[in-house]
């Protein structure tokens, strides 16, 4: 048999008995973020000037950014769930540096150089650092469930967009409680709470989405 007939048969055998993939997936970060929003409610809850930042740029960009990331992860997820995957879903991402460049830009334009620094730095560095990954559990181990349905090219590379998707929407869950708008903090510090849960998702995704 050739490979692209066994590619194909997998494929099928599992497409007979799963839900269409974007909805397995949306379901999963759906779930994964209920429980994140308990969390977030009984240790958290929202910053108590959640009205008056909605009307500030920095607050709409943060935002703006980690929806086009939740977006951009949605993409590359689905892409990575196929046993043959091609260079489409980085289209996706494409708007997310854009956007990233067009805030700093404005951030470091608007603002002294004095001052970068302490909005980098911010005031609550560590407490990103941890909400972050603890928000993106639940989703992660729901979409990793979810796409044990597939047959991904690459299960580390499937379980690596699963961690970024969790990642994002945990994101958008602490973009709420979190004092600190600037891109400079954004960018910074919301990346680097972002890679532990993509390197846990490569790693268990590698063992998990083996097909």
């Amino acid at each position: 048999m050739k490979t692209e007939q066994l590619v194909a048969s997998l494929v099928a055998d599992r497409a007979g008995s799963a839900r269409p993939l974007g909805r397995s997936v949306s379901r999963a970060v759906l779930a994964g973020a209920l429980v994140s929003l308990v969390i977030f409610a009984l240790e958290f809850g929202p910053r108590v000037d959640l009205a008056a930042a909605l009307a500030t740029w920095r607050f709409d960009a943060k935002l703006v950014l980690v929806l086009a990331a939740l977006m951009a992860a949605s993409v590359a997820c689905l892409a990575m769930a196929r046993p043959v995957t091609t260079a489409r879903w980085r289209w996706a991402v494409l708007p997310v540096p854009l956007i990233a460049a067009a805030a700093l830009g404005t951030e470091l334009a608007v603002l002294p150089a004095g001052t970068w620094e302490a909005r980098l730095v911010g005031s609550n560095a560590l407490v990103c650092l941890t909400a972050i990954p603890l928000f993106a559990l639940a989703p992660l181990m729901a979409l990793l469930l979810a796409m044990r349905r597939t047959a991904p090219a690459s299960p580390a590379l499937a379980g690596a967009a699963c961690g970024a998707l969790a990642a994002a929407a945990a994101a958008l869950i602490y973009a709420f409680h979190c004092f600190d708008d600037s891109p400079l903090f954004v960018l910074t510090w919301y990346s680097l709470a972002a890679i532990p849960v993509v390197l846990l998702g490569a790693a268990v995704g590698h063992r998990l989405l083996r097909w």
